[in-house]
């Protein structure tokens, strides 16, 4: 570098020191342009890594999309519950409008929840691209090796057919679930209050649900009702492995699975999950009330008004951003 002192400084530069100094000008700003790349490519990257995963849903929150949650500071002690909703391999729409209330359930706190779709073999030539095609984008159906039915015996195959399709995979904890649940597709289930209502329940030999007869406060005298109950892992071992099911199966199932623990003298532990779950309040019955803050689950909701007007008591679009994209008032 040409260092000029005063005695210099009226000295006009020849043309050799002009070009000494541009090719030093030139050499820094390379220098301070390479400088400037390294440290935005650091802070570039330091942003990718902090960032929150975009996709949007829980267990099975690798995109595609699928109605699951996990909680992302997730433990062993943490509760993993299996939701299965016995549908019907033609409901589409069903399905799809299910995805969506519970794809967008903020995930809840301390829980894991896979929510899966339960129907028997397939029959068409439709059902099995459609099928698999769900399958293949979503990866939420369980197709148990039956006939589909709704009194000879599908609640059985569900239940029973749980460990073998589940213990056979490697999994990190046993048991893969804490709790089962089985429910219909015309109910709409709230899972954070479904799992802070599980958490200080035993996780062994529990019976969960709205008890039958709708006056009855007592789990003990009947059954839960079929629009969604819930039994710890243990029982469903007991269920695949019991001669207690075999022997009566048929007949209104959720009856016939109360029969069951009875007979089997399972479900020691009970929970009435009464007046948080309940039937859509028209029209009014003794299984029902109005819509109230204080709900794990709606059923009978067997149209789609009936859906808008439950969807939206419970605000479930609050968290929708804002965007130029659209305007939704």
């Amino acid at each position: 570098m040409h260092l000029y002192t005063n005695s210099q400084s009226n000295m006009k530069p020849s043309n050799a020191d002009q070009a000494r100094r541009f090719i030093i000008s030139c050499f820094l700003i390379l220098i301070f342009l390479f400088m400037l790349a390294s440290i935005n490519q650091v802070r570039f990257r330091d942003t990718l890594q902090c960032s929150p995963a975009t996709t949007t849903i829980i267990d099975n929150s690798i995109s595609p999309t699928t109605p699951s949650h996990t909680n992302n500071n997730s433990t062993p002690d943490n509760l993993r519950i299996l939701i299965g909703i016995l549908t019907l391999p033609d409901q589409y729409l069903r399905r799809h409008l299910l995805r969506l209330v519970y794809g967008t359930q903020p995930p809840p706190s301390g829980a894991k929840i896979e929510v899966k779709f339960i129907f028997c073999n397939l029959t068409k030539e439709d059902q099995k691209i459609l099928v698999a095609l769900e399958i293949m984008r979503y990866d939420d159906v369980i197709i148990l090796n039956c006939k589909e039915n709704m009194n000879k015996g599908k609640t059985l195959s569900y239940f029973s057919s749980l460990p073998e399709l589940l213990l056979d995979d490697v999994v990190s904890a046993y048991p893969p679930y804490h709790y089962v649940m089985k429910t219909d597709d015309d109910t709409y289930l709230r899972l954070n209050s479904l799992v802070e209502s599980l958490k200080p329940l035993p996780r062994e030999d529990l019976y969960y649900g709205y008890v039958i007869p709708c006056r009855s406060m007592d789990p003990f005298v009947q059954y839960m009702s079929g629009m969604g109950y819930l039994v710890s892992w243990d029982i469903v071992e007991w269920i695949r492995d019991s001669e207690i099911p075999r022997k009566q199966f048929e007949g209104p199932e959720d009856k016939v699975f109360g029969e069951w623990m009875r007979e089997g003298r399972k479900g020691k532990n009970r929970y009435n999950a009464k007046w948080s779950m309940y039937n859509f309040p028209e029209p009014p019955t003794a299984c029902t009330h109005e819509l109230w803050p204080d709900t794990t689950a709606v059923h009978l909701l067997k149209n789609q008004e009936k859906w808008i007007r439950t969807l939206k008591y419970f605000n479930v679009t609050h968290r929708l951003r804002p965007s130029k994209l659209y305007h939704i008032p």
